[in-house]
Order: C-alpha cells, then structure tokens, then sequence
C-alpha cells in the first residue's frame, strides 16, 4: 500500500525545544505501518534525521534528550545558509 504525508501520526511528544538559548524543533512521526522517525530542524532550516526507526514515540524522544544532554544543542544545529562550512 502506498502512503503520502497526509498518512503521518505526528507524536504528541513533537515540539519546539530550547536550550542554552537555542531553540529546535523536535519532530517524531511515522506511517501507520512503520516505527517512528526522529527528525530535529534548527532555526536555520537544516534538518537532521537519525537512522533507523523507534518502537515507540517516547524512545525517540529520550534518545534526542540523551544526544542534548551528551553534545549540547549546538550539535543539534547546522550550518547559517550562506556560511561557507570547510
């Protein structure tokens, strides 16, 4: 069966997410028949999305919490547009 994005389960755990003065948008989805995707965008538009699928919504979530508390939410953000990244 085919599925489009009209199809996606977006997590109530979804949100924007500020720390040290950052801000993040946490994305948990999936399709009805898949686990969830965890997808982080940062104020810039970059999206970062982990490989693999969650068992649950609450797993993704931890998972994003745990990489925030080991490298900071700077890691969470990509380059300004326009800034040249060597």
């Amino acid at each position: 069966m085919m599925y489009d994005e009209n199809d996606l389960i977006y997590s109530p755990l979804q949100q924007k997410y500020t720390a040290e003065g950052k801000t993040v948008e946490v994305c948990i989805y999936r399709m009805p028949d898949t686990g969830w995707t965890l997808e982080v965008v940062d104020q810039y538009n970059n999206s970062t999305v982990w490989d693999g699928e969650f068992d649950t919504d609450q797993e993704a979530f931890d998972l994003f919490l745990e990489e925030v508390g080991a490298e900071g939410i700077e890691a969470m953000i990509g380059p300004e547009p326009g800034s040249s990244v060597h």
